[in-house]
């Protein structure tokens, strides 16, 4: 899963940063609107942590910019002001959620996942995909009821598969969720992640189908036959 954190206090966006870090979340961070706005251009994340006092371009109007452009990335307010009238304004605008400083880092993951989880088709905890069951809440993925054994990477790839299941994934939006934008890039290395998912699936009903020239497709195998 991966987040973009706006928030132009460095100190707290640093703190912030290395305690999604330690949830294994994949990250970028930046401290102005501007920078926040080309990034979300150019590049897809499953949410979106936006401070509203932001330089060179305000908060509002960084969501502003998303919702005219018809982005429906999950959007959560990070400020310090609990004014009712600024929460209905920016619900209003298209914010998903609102949390006022300060805050406990445990309630920022918690409320993360359930914006995650109202993106997937089940409104439960856990996604399945034949006997490869994913547990939104602990991020951790089990296989005919044994804990998968996966690197942060190779889960970001089959995390991104499952919450998408039965849709095709391209390459790109695939390194999109992996990648952060200090990362370098590499087909060759999504390609490597997605054969070692593939052997740790080997045996199972889940299945990586690959679709020539659009991407990735996770699904049961009765529905591959």
């Amino acid at each position: 899963m991966k987040l973009l954190l706006i928030e132009d206090n460095p100190t707290l966006s640093h703190w912030l940063a290395r305690m999604l870090e330690q949830e294994a979340f994949a990250l970028d961070a930046v401290q102005d609107g501007e920078a926040a706005d080309q990034l979300l251009r150019t590049n897809r994340y499953d949410v979106v942590l936006l401070d509203l006092n932001l330089p060179r371009l305000s908060g509002k109007n960084v969501l502003r910019r998303l919702r005219q452009r018809g982005d429906a990335t999950p959007v959560m307010i990070l400020t310090a002001s609990g004014s009712i009238d600024e929460k209905v304004e920016l619900l209003g605008a298209g914010a998903d959620d609102y949390l006022v400083k300060p805050f406990e880092v445990r309630e920022l993951v918690a409320r993360v996942k359930v914006m995650i989880r109202r993106q997937t088709a089940s409104t439960a905890n856990e996604v399945a995909c034949g006997d490869l069951v994913f547990d939104i809440d602990t991020r951790q993925f089990a296989l005919k009821g044994a804990p998968l054994n996966v690197t942060p990477r190779e889960r970001s790839v089959l995390e991104t598969l499952i919450l998408r299941m039965g849709k095709t994934v391209s390459k790109a939006a695939l390194m999109d969720s992996i990648f952060t934008h200090d990362d370098q890039p590499s087909e060759d290395a999504l390609e490597i992640y997605v054969s070692r998912l593939r052997k740790k699936l080997d045996g199972s009903s889940a299945a990586i189908v690959t679709l020539r020239g659009l991407g990735y497709l996770l699904r049961k195998k009765d529905d591959v036959e």
